[in-house]
């Protein structure tokens, strides 16, 4: 009998994929009870084996290594739950892509603020909810005559797009919402009643209220900054003197850049914006606008009313190699692998990185907003990354053609008449 290793952590949506599968093919996959993510995958033991880090991850006795959920899963399934026929595989690989690329970005934008994951967007997320409706009236469609999603029984296509679906149907899919799909909720519900489903989800309670952003508790599960350490004690004369002082108030800019130094968890790098004019246009304050507020009546008017040109600069970007672009998914990873790694210039910074079109014919594109007048990447070594895979080119703030740009990257609506591709997914960087 075969059997394997899964490296996971619990309650890994992406790993049930597996575990479910086993169950119905009688694979022995044991899952590692020492397994810590952030430490076992950053070995070299298990570098050595999948150089990604990426969990879940599988080794079989024989020492085969194979990473990616739907690798596994179909490394551990069985004929029946691959496809018996040459046109049931296509069709199971054909809901499995769907899954990947159609259900779990809006999912994830959807769901993810809710359990503190990710911050809030209102516009990102009321996107996220019309593209959650269009994937489950595909499917009630789909399903208005059948059990399940190919053939007469459960195959990896099911087991798939219920995985991709759970979170949604536990935090946010309440009655309301998804009473209009009653068959996506009939063969969801089917699914996560047979044995095999239960052994691995146990038994699942649907959404009965939608689930909120939670600010507190996004705010706890970010990481916790250090308090600077406490400076020896100064002479009572120096004290008083000090206490005299304190006692004016503080401009709120000195009192933010105090703050700053307090928490700060490394010595303070010199700013790279520090040689440049104070500028008028307040960049969280339009952040706060843009996140909170809607896009095209509130934060758009607010944006051109205090945008300050001399200040600020407006940016154009195109990745210069959508040939090698391949499933969406896949594409909307790479923005957001890029937005991770500038964090430090989030406060000097705004974008909207839009992905066009769809598997294997698509395009990334965005408008940014910089401090200053220069491209910003080059002016930190921290900051030298991904950007010279994108053309960048700087607008005019007073053209036509920069208003039009920004009013569409900004609110995910328009011509688009320069990418000749239909809008698939945005991102924000701010």
């Amino acid at each position: 009998m075969a059997a394997g290793t899964l490296y996971t952590y619990p309650d890994n949506w992406r790993a049930f994929k597996a575990l479910i599968a086993a169950q119905y093919s009688g694979f022995t996959l044991r899952v590692d009870a020492g397994f810590v993510l952030g430490q076992t995958n950053r070995s070299g033991q298990f570098l050595a084996k999948f150089p990604l880090g990426k969990v879940p991850a599988f080794e079989g006795d024989d020492g085969f290594c194979v990473f990616e959920s739907n690798a596994i899963a179909h490394y551990v399934a069985n004929d029946e739950l691959r496809g018996t026929t040459r046109e049931a595989a296509a069709q199971i690989q054909q809901w499995i892509s769907f899954a990947d690329s159609d259900v779990i970005p809006p999912a994830s934008t959807w769901v993810f603020p809710t359990l503190g994951i990710m911050q809030y967007n209102k516009q990102a997320t009321e996107h996220a909810k019309d593209e959650v409706k269009k994937v489950l009236g595909i499917l009630n469609e789909h399903l208005k005559t059948r059990t399940f999603l190919v053939g007469e029984r459960v195959t990896l296509a099911d087991i798939t797009l219920v995985c991709s679906l759970l979170w949604l149907y536990k935090q946010v899919l309440e009655p309301s919402f998804r009473q209009s799909f009653t068959n996506t909720n009939r063969w969801f519900v089917t699914c996560v009643n047979q044995p095999q489903f239960k052994a691995v989800v146990g038994q699942l309670q649907l959404c009965n209220k939608m689930a909120q952003f939670d600010a507190k508790k996004f705010a706890e599960l970010q990481p916790k900054k250090e308090k600077a350490p406490k400076e020896p004690k100064e002479p009572k004369s120096q004290e008083k003197k000090k206490a005299k002082e304190e006692k004016k108030p503080a401009a709120p800019e000195e009192e933010q850049d105090a703050t700053d130094e307090v928490l700060s968890l490394e010595p303070k790098a010199k700013d790279p914006f520090a040689h440049l004019p104070k500028s008028p246009f307040v960049m969280d304050e339009f952040k706060r606008k843009y996140s909170n507020e809607d896009t095209l009546s509130v934060a758009l008017p607010h944006f051109w009313e205090h945008f300050d040109k001399e200040g600020w600069s407006i940016w154009y970007s195109e990745y210069k190699y959508p040939t090698e672009l391949t499933l969406t998914f896949m594409s909307c990873n790479l923005i957001s692998g890029m937005f991770q790694r500038l964090d430090k210039l989030r406060k000097n910074a705004f974008a909207s990185v839009i992905l066009f079109g769809s598997n294997n014919d698509s395009s990334i594109s965005g408008i940014w907003v910089f401090r200053g007048q220069e491209l910003a990447f080059p002016m930190s070594p921290d900051w030298q990354v991904d950007y010279e895979s994108y053309s960048w080119r700087k607008l005019d703030s007073d053209s036509e053609e920069c208003r039009t740009m920004v009013k569409e990257y900004f609110s995910w609506e328009g011509q688009f008449t320069h990418v000749g591709k239909p809008f698939k997914e945005g991102k924000i960087f701010k």
